[in-house]
């Protein structure tokens, strides 16, 4: 199993260290972030980004590439409905589509799930 991080994924998984054990223990760790998400869940106040970044500190950041970017951009428009789905929730979608038995933590589920009805391979949407 391959987790995968949405802004919203990471900001619920902040603090909560019971599920991040149970994720270590499972082998489902370290989570994979996109670096969008950085841009969505980060304020750049060290202060205020303490407790994200000490968590982010255990994920692997993952570059978005051209290729990862495009696939995000099919997967939006292949949706219908490219205008009310962010950008980042396709490339979270995307990057999750190449990993292995991927499951995507997040707070909001529905967008995600649409995108992922057009990925070549099943994708797991948790709400967390």
């Amino acid at each position: 199993m391959t987790v995968v991080l949405d802004s919203g994924g990471l900001s619920a998984l902040t603090g909560r260290r019971a599920l991040l054990a149970e994720l270590r223990q499972r082998g489902a760790w370290p989570a994979q972030v996109p670096t969008v998400v950085l841009t969505e869940a980060l304020t750049g106040d060290h202060r205020r980004d303490f407790h994200t970044n000490r968590l982010l500190r255990a994920c692997q950041i993952r570059d978005v590439t051209e290729p990862l970017a495009r696939e995000g951009a099919r997967l939006r428009a292949a949706t219908g409905r490219p205008g009310t789905i962010s950008a980042t929730d396709a490339v979270v979608a995307a990057l999750a589509s190449g990993c292995h038995d991927p499951i995507v933590l997040t707070s909001d589920p529905r967008d995600l799930t649409t995108l992922t009805e057009h990925t070549t391979q099943p994708i797991t949407i948790s709400r967390v």
